[in-house]
């Protein structure tokens, strides 16, 4: 094992000597709350049979993940989705150093060659590096899905720390693909950063990136940047839209600090969060980025819990709404886009917020597993309304489930990446403050 088990030991230390106060997050788990073998065993199965999605599916000559499990489309985001469970792969023994080790050069080989946009990489990309588009004009740079690529590629480079030659090579070329990234540039020299930029049709989507959404990592990053940094206003105009993405109402019984009512899909509590630590993140807007998290995870479980539409199967075990595939394609679904449609992502990615209703729903959706589980884990999503269910998987469902469960488990991901020198300086010059800074 890595020298990371003991940075844990030391932030359990830390925990039951009170530095991390909050009562929303145990580092003991209550052995009254939960059957602990059964549920311990199952977190496992299910992380370790979902980050083969990852491994054992990656594109054979370069290790990027594929958008999907029906396509051979290889996918940024969800690449650095899967990267940050490299990490997780050789603590829990899934997968030794050296295989990481290899096939992150692989992965970083690929990355190198690939087609950018000032630093930023495509949506989706041909295995030949060549960008493939998203849309007919976005065709370009998509710095959404490069913060997610960098965050997992960030987390990388804390984590293979040793002096040896083979992990500085490592580190060393992260660095370079990190600080090549001109977030700068996504300003348009306004104080805000704008989505998408192509070489044929510039900055014609005029995409804002604001809040509240799943993007708060794009902000973070592109203040940590060393090479090309934002200031604070443009995170204050921009993102947090100088205070409109507050929101302060209560829905059923959570009030939900910020973004739209219900809080929207989930994935804007998970994306982001793979790396940022909530607890007792704050800056001016929120005090606490873990309640936002954990009461917008709530309003999702007690709106399926009520199931206004009346969709057949919802319920105390069987909750979540998010981005997935349905039976009519693919959409956002959530509270105000409800198409009865269950994914499991949604509740498992959950875990650090809602522990107790997460586990009844892993425990029933692996009740229905000779219709729920395949080769990569729970398929994508179901609904029993129209007795549908996924043939299979997506990359941005898959890598949250691995990330979020161990950060329930650990907190090992949130250990790795707030120790990052550049995301510290990014998060203070944004005004953050966080116990774990």
């Amino acid at each position: 094992m890595s020298n990371m088990f003991s940075l844990l030991f030391n932030n359990l230390v830390l925990c039951a000597f009170g530095l991390f106060f909050l009562t929303n997050v145990s580092c003991e788990k209550d052995s009254t709350s939960e059957p602990q073998d059964n549920i311990d065993d199952l977190l496992g199965l299910v992380q370790e049979t979902t980050f083969n999605y990852f491994w054992d599916f990656a594109d054979i000559s370069n290790g990027l993940a594929k958008e999907r499990s029906q396509s051979l489309v290889l996918t940024s985001g969800g690449t650095g989705f899967g990267l940050s469970s490299f990490p997780i792969a050789v603590e829990r023994g899934w997968k030794s150093k050296a295989e990481v080790l290899n096939r992150l050069d692989k992965v970083l080989t690929f990355l190198e060659q690939a087609d950018t946009y000032h630093g930023a990489f495509s949506h989706w990309y041909f295995r030949t590096g060549k960008t493939k588009p998203f849309s007919e004009i976005d065709n370009g740079g998509d710095i959404v899905e490069t913060a997610f690529l960098i965050q997992g590629l960030l987390i990388n480079r804390n984590y293979f720390s040793e002096d040896t030659e083979e992990e500085k090579a490592i580190r060393d070329r992260i660095t370079t693909i990190w600080e090549a990234v001109e977030w700068d540039w996504y300003t348009q020299g306004k104080k805000s950063i704008t989505w998408h930029w192509s070489k044929t049709d510039g900055f014609a989507i005029n995409q804002t990136v604001s809040g509240w959404n799943e993007a708060l990592m794009v902000y973070v990053l592109a203040a940590a940047s060393p090479t090309h940094t934002i200031d604070k206003l443009t995170y204050t105009n921009g993102w947090a839209r100088n205070g409109s993405m507050k929101n302060g109402q209560t829905f059923y019984g959570h009030q939900l600090p910020l973004g739209e009512d219900l809080g929207g899909p989930l994935f804007f509590a998970h994306y982001s969060f793979i790396g940022l630590d909530p607890r007792g993140l704050a800056d001016e807007y929120i005090s606490d980025y873990f309640e936002q998290n954990k009461n917008h995870s709530l309003i999702n479980y007690e709106y399926c819990k009520a199931n206004p539409k009346d969709f057949e199967g919802y319920g105390e075990n069987c909750w979540g709404l998010t981005a997935s595939d349905n039976n009519n394609g693919y959409s956002a679904h959530s509270p105000n886009n409800d198409l009865g449609v269950i994914t499991p992502t949604a509740a498992l990615s959950s875990f650090p917020y809602t522990p107790e209703e997460s586990t009844k729903a892993l425990e029933y959706f692996y009740e229905r597993k000779d219709e729920l589980w395949g080769e990569y884990g729970f398929y994508d999503a179901f609904s029993d309304e129209n007795n549908w269910v996924a043939d299979g998987y997506l990359a941005i469902d898959q890598g949250p489930i691995v990330a979020m469960i161990e950060n329930y488990r650990t907190q090992l991901l949130w250990t790795i990446f707030m120790m990052d020198q550049d995301v510290q300086k990014g998060l203070q010059k944004l005004g953050f403050s966080s116990p774990h800074m």
